[in-house]
């Protein structure tokens, strides 16, 4: 009897260590799947970033998008990896800059133009793509709406109604009566924004002269060939002619025709004024949109965001170039023509 309840005790022994035992195994599996996900979750991600060509406006929309994830811990070499390509404004490097992304199997796109975003949405529709420095991203094709995007895009525009750009040519030039516009006809922003002078045009009695191009080549000839049709000049947030506002500015100046711009960056080149947006605030929303896509948010599911504040920026080089006299109104910055824009002066 004695000894069976020594057996009896040995048994009862064994199977609570075989419990304790698997117990262990069990624990330690799970501590390795936590630690597991936290692997991935501080895993270094990689961000591709395309800009279409170099210009002050999209050089501060990447700059706003870095601060942004920055200041959010997001430092690159360390947390993620920035590979930055220019395509100088070529478009068949904006595709190659695409595919090389998605071969490279990014986590993120971040493209700064209509063109870059369009190249990065017919390379993939499985990486995530924030946007910036996009008109009309519906118009694009690149989202179902700007509310509900749908898809792998979402991002920052920078819409502005134009009747707000327009005004500037009321109170600056009141005599005006013909409008001349120069824009890159490849470009879908630029159409929608001619398009939309054309009804401004209307309602206001004013009388649209456009000239279409394709090429930076064609851009002397086609500000030339303007002169003595217009009054004014309206140059839209088209990529093609605001990298080239150093050339476009000489000659419209020289000939005393002000040009109203969609940019500050065009004004610094050398345009009289313009009624735009901070880019720099834009790149930094959208790089708050990217942390939220990097931090596991579906991309489809974020509004497409615009900025609302504007604010009025003249050039003092080109004021005084163009005999005119500055404005009262306490709502304008004044800057001066950058280097660029003085070289060829």
């Amino acid at each position: 009897m004695i000894k069976s309840k020594k057996i009896l005790s040995l048994i009862i022994a064994g199977v609570l260590g075989v419990s304790m035992l698997t117990g262990c195994s069990q624990n330690d599996g799970s501590n390795a799947s936590n630690e597991n996900k936290e692997t991935d979750s501080k895993k270094q991600k990689n961000i591709g970033i395309t800009q279409l060509v170099e210009h002050p406006s999209l050089d501060k929309a990447k700059k706003g998008f870095i601060k942004a994830l920055e200041d959010k811990g997001y430092k690159d070499g360390d947390n993620i990896k920035i590979d930055f390509q220019n395509a100088q404004n070529d478009m068949p490097t904006t595709q190659s800059i695409a595919s090389k992304f998605v071969s490279d199997k990014k986590d993120l796109i971040y493209a700064i133009s209509t063109p870059s975003a369009q190249a990065a949405y017919n390379a993939t529709k499985d990486i995530p793509i924030i946007m910036t420095a996009v008109t009309d991203p519906v118009e694009a094709g690149l989202v179902k709406s700007l509310e509900k995007p749908g898809g792998n895009v979402s991002g920052t525009s920078d819409y502005l109604s134009i009747d707000k750009t327009l005004e500037l040519v009321k109170t600056l030039t009141p005599k005006a009566k013909k409008i001349g516009v120069i824009y890159n006809t490849s470009e879908v922003n630029s159409k929608i924004q001619v398009d939309s002078l054309h009804d401004y045009a209307k309602k206001n009695n004013y009388e649209v002269v456009e000239k279409g191009i394709s090429s930076s080549s064609e851009v002397n000839q086609a500000i030339s060939s303007l002169v003595g049709k217009i009054d004014v000049l309206y140059v839209p947030t088209d990529n093609l002619i605001v990298s080239s506002m150093p050339i476009v500015s000489k000659v419209a100046n020289e000939n005393k025709i002000p040009i109203i711009a969609s940019e500050e960056g065009s004004v610094s080149s050398g345009a009289l004024a313009c009624c735009g947006i901070d880019y720099e605030k834009l790149g930094y929303k959208a790089g708050e949109l990217a942390i939220e896509v990097l931090e596991g948010k579906s991309v489809g599911d974020i509004p497409v965001t615009t900025l609302d504040e504007t604010e009025i920026i003249i050039n003092e080089d080109t004021l005084k170039a163009l005999d005119m006299q500055k404005l009262s109104a306490d709502n304008i910055k004044y800057i001066k023509s950058d280097e660029n824009a003085k070289s060829t002066k």
